[in-house]
């Protein structure tokens, strides 16, 4: 959570730490700040702020914060309210050292009562111990020698007295530098020709430059504009630079209102890009050896409800066995790992309970894979082995096109090691091949499909998601995605299992959006159906065209294109996600930024 960012070179530094703040504003947009440091008059210039950067693009002028050094913070609180005197960044009692930083100091209280008792504190964040202990550090290193010591040295002493996750940028007065760490958050290093950048994540520089250096665990770094130091222990270490595939237009709205829109229209597109790296004619090579008797995934959120369709997709593709974990409850589990494949599903790559779960993995020998989205990121140094959907760069908080490639990417799992006959095998990866333009279908008509539909929803303020089988974990996803951007309290159920409680909520002001798709237990799916219209809830049921019967059981119908049972939670997600977000336009919610939430999230 949280995003930071920095800036050296030859540039004014004030124009370049506010866009690549905007771009990475799913971090966190509770409070933000800036730092530009002018070496030549030797002045630091600060503006703290609850207002979106956009806003403070508008009013900051670049004559009064010159400089061509630079930080930035754009702040999802976990340690005190959202206000200004918590925004970043934070200063030592001098007001000469400054810092950014994502993530948690657990003993941040221990310090501040212990070693820092002398210290004057002017928020109440967990971040603000680590410019008084660089403070310390300097000090005690200049009073033990006669030399001034370095800022790193007194960075990495400080870091000595963490316990907890963080990602830093330290700057001093006077200093020509930034100086940056990181422990279990995830920090990047953008290259440039006489200017370099850093920031959480890649979105934010890549209107700048596409080579990026993922810095590693442990990992402290000085960066000039013309120098990249790092070292890792004792030891100065080289990290490579990789070359980012996306584009900055990637990263834009493209003419889109919200970045959600633009990402669920991309979905096709996804789909064609994932389907594409994987898929020839010479059939699905992932890159991975897939023989494990048993698979445990492992993963939070979207990620997870994903997992839970993967389950049911290799189950039926492939006959292996599936289980699925939570990360967060995973990670603190007695979880018998023996002779399993691992999967960590996470699209930013960067999900910090998810990567406990990996490296717990790992301490038990299993063979690991990561499922992730991001090139270079965290999960795929940590695994074995890495397949990488390509969905391109998601920005929107609530996520969308990755859940939808995550599925992608469970059908080439599970045909790549399909139990059936070849006919039918070529058959189902012909299917495959066709879920794109399926996808396609349900966002062209969306005007008349899906939107009048969210009209009617918006007026509700609780809502039930019922599937079964292999839509049961889609019924989840839609209604985690109504929750996370409409702010309607929505609840997924598996069909058959309203009668055994969530029945008492049901009233005429109750809508059930109920998917049915005509698989095995369409017969089923439709008696419960009944059961719930016979409690006097109005029912949405998202159906394929052509099924007739459906309309004499429901209020309303959403169609969705015929396809094989197995591949029909590709439109029914299409349609969901739609579904979502035109409800929260509806009810003019802010979608791009939904409150409380974050895009990545890196802190446990």
């Amino acid at each position: 959570m949280c995003g930071i960012v920095g800036y050296v070179g030859e540039r004014e530094a004030l124009p370049i730490i506010l866009n690549s703040l905007q771009r990475i504003e799913y971090r966190g947009y509770d409070s933000c700040g800036i730092l530009v440091q002018d070496n030549n008059e030797g002045k630091i210039h600060v503006h703290k702020s609850m207002k979106s950067i956009a806003q403070l693009k508008k009013n900051m002028s670049k004559s009064e914060y010159a400089g061509t050094l630079g930080i930035g913070h754009t702040r999802w609180a976990t340690h005190g309210v959202p206000s200004r005197r918590n925004a970043h960044p934070h200063f030592d009692c001098d007001g000469e050292i400054a810092v950014v930083h994502n993530g948690i100091i657990e003993n941040f209280q221990a310090l501040k009562e212990g070693p820092l008792s002398n210290c004057r504190f002017k928020s109440d964040t967990d971040t603000e111990v680590i410019p008084h202990l660089i403070h310390q550090s300097l000090e005690k290193f200049n009073h033990q020698t006669s030399q001034k010591s370095s800022i790193k040295d007194a960075v990495r002493e400080c870091l000595s007295h963490l316990k907890g996750s963080y990602a830093i940028i330290a700057t001093a007065k006077g200093f020509d530098g930034l100086v940056v760490a990181r422990k279990d958050s995830p920090l990047i290093i953008g290259v440039g020709d006489r200017e370099n950048f850093i920031a959480s994540d890649v979105p934010a520089v890549l209107d700048q430059t596409n080579r990026i250096i993922y810095l590693e665990e442990g990992d402290i770094a000085v960066v000039k504009k013309d120098s990249i130091y790092i070292e890792n222990g004792d030891s100065e270490v080289k990290r490579e630079e990789k070359i980012i595939p996306w584009t900055i237009e990637d990263a834009e709205k493209g003419g889109y209102e919200h970045f959600m829109l633009k990402e669920i229209h991309e979905e096709p597109k996804a789909i064609i890009d994932t389907l594409r790296g994987y898929l020839s004619e010479d059939g699905i090579n992932l890159g991975v050896e897939f023989d494990a008797g048993r698979i445990l995934m492992v993963a939070c959120g979207t990620s997870y409800y994903a997992a839970l369709c993967g389950k049911y997709i290799i189950e039926h593709l492939a006959k292996v066995p599936v289980q699925v974990e939570l990360a967060s409850e995973f990670n603190y589990s007695d979880f018998v790992l023996d002779d399993m494949m691992v999967m960590a599903i996470t699209q930013s790559g960067e999900t910090a309970d998810t990567l406990m779960a990996l490296k717990k993995a790992k301490r038990f020998g299993c063979k690991t894979v990561a499922i992730t989205n991001v090139v270079g990121s965290t999960a795929t140094r940590i695994a074995d082995d890495t397949i990488y959907v390509r969905a391109g760069p998601e920005i929107g908080v609530a996520a969308t096109k990755s859940f939808i490639v995550q599925l992608v990417t469970f059908y080439l799992l599970g045909l790549s090691r399909a139990k059936m006959p070849e006919r039918e095998l070529v058959e189902r990866i012909d299917d495959l091949k066709w879920i794109p333009q399926l996808a396609q279908v349900v966002l062209d008509e969306e005007d008349v499909n899906i939107q009048k539909h969210a009209r009617y929803l918006a007026g509700y303020e609780n809502v039930f998601f019922v599937g079964r089988g292999v839509n049961l974990s889609i019924a989840l996803e839609g209604a985690l995605k109504l929750k996370e951007v409409s702010y309607i309290h929505a609840e997924g159920y598996a069909a058959g299992e309203l009668k055994h409680g969530p029945f008492a909520l049901l009233t005429k002001d109750t809508p059930v959006i109920a998917i049915l798709s005509r698989d095995h237990i369409y017969e089923k799916t439709l008696v419960n159906v009944k059961e719930i219209k016979a409690r006097g809830a109005p029912v949405i049921a998202i159906a394929e065209t052509g099924d007739d019967e459906v309309e004499k059981y429901v209020d309303r119908v959403i169609r969705v294109p015929k396809t094989s049972a197995i591949f029909s939670p590709i439109p029914n997600t299409v349609a969901l996600h739609l579904l979502a977000y035109w409800t929260a336009k509806a009810r003019r919610c802010e979608i791009d930024k939904p409150r409380n939430l974050a895009k990545s999230v890196t802190v446990e």
